[in-house]
């Protein structure tokens, strides 16, 4: 795992949209794991900028996003389908035929899961895999206890969860309470990981998941087992990370991967 600090959210999705760009210029049909959340609205937004000044082609990219909310059918205004037209795919050349969510509305919920783990085994795995973090300490909706091999499957949103995102909805009230996600398993075989965490209410999180202890209660600690994973995360968040000092040195004189600027 490498650890980037940037001096504020906007440096921070700045540097993670150079390096998703830099991936698909180099490889035009990538994969591309896509997250949903306030997080990444900075980051589709820099993207989508690219696109308009800088030509970035997503034309032949195919996209499998994280997660979706049980019972909300993908023309539903509160759907994360919604949320990727509104923040990126209505705003870049992306072909809609290969941008890919769970089905939300399916009468078989379990059965959809599994068909979507299938899918993207059948498109060879996903090659480039975004990532915020939950106060939970999840990624997706892997919420406390979720075992470290799962793979696309249904699960029960927490308490803290239902708060954080409640805001999203237009009516809090109507927001549902289970949702389908990859499971920790999936997201690990991503050939790359790229976490994105913004905001000194994320200082916590970031620290427990980057230097404590692996454990099934913080899923995003699986990430430290990933063989390529950044962190990308600003001051603010980077706050209660006990070796931030050596990340700083390591950016600055010996960064693992290029190009990052």
């Amino acid at each position: 795992m490498e650890v980037i600090i940037r001096p504020d959210a906007d440096a921070a999705a700045e540097l993670c949209a150079q390096l998703l760009a830099d991936a698909l210029r180099a490889k035009p049909r990538m994969v591309l794991g896509l997250a949903t959340g306030r997080t990444m609205e900075r980051l589709y937004a820099r993207l989508a900028a690219m696109h308009a000044e800088d030509r970035l082609d997503f034309s032949q990219a195919v996209s499998f996003n994280l997660d979706e909310y049980i019972g909300l059918a993908g023309d539903h205004p509160d759907s994360y389908r919604m949320y990727m037209k509104k923040h990126l795919f209505d705003r870049v050349n992306i072909d809609e035929r290969n941008t890919h969510l769970p089905d939300g509305a399916s009468d078989d919920p379990d059965l959809e899961c599994a068909r979507y783990e299938s899918e993207i085994e059948e498109h060879g795995g996903i090659d480039f895999q975004l990532l915020g973090i939950g106060r939970t300490g999840h990624i997706g909706f892997n919420e406390p206890l979720s075992a470290m091999l799962s793979r696309t499957r249904c699960k029960a949103l927490t308490p803290e969860t239902l708060a954080q995102n409640a805001g999203q909805f237009a009516d809090p009230a109507t927001m549902p309470k289970r949702a389908m996600t990859m499971g920790v398993g999936t997201i690990l075989d991503t050939k790359r990981a790229v976490l994105m965490a913004t905001g000194e209410e994320k200082a916590a999180i970031i620290a427990k998941a980057v230097e404590g202890p692996i454990t099934s209660m913080i899923s995003a600690t699986a990430l430290q087992l990933h063989p390529h994973c950044t962190v990308i995360v600003d001051e603010a968040a980077a706050a209660k990370l006990e070796q931030r000092d050596y990340y700083r040195w390591i950016f600055a004189n010996e960064p693992e991967w290029e190009p990052y600027r």
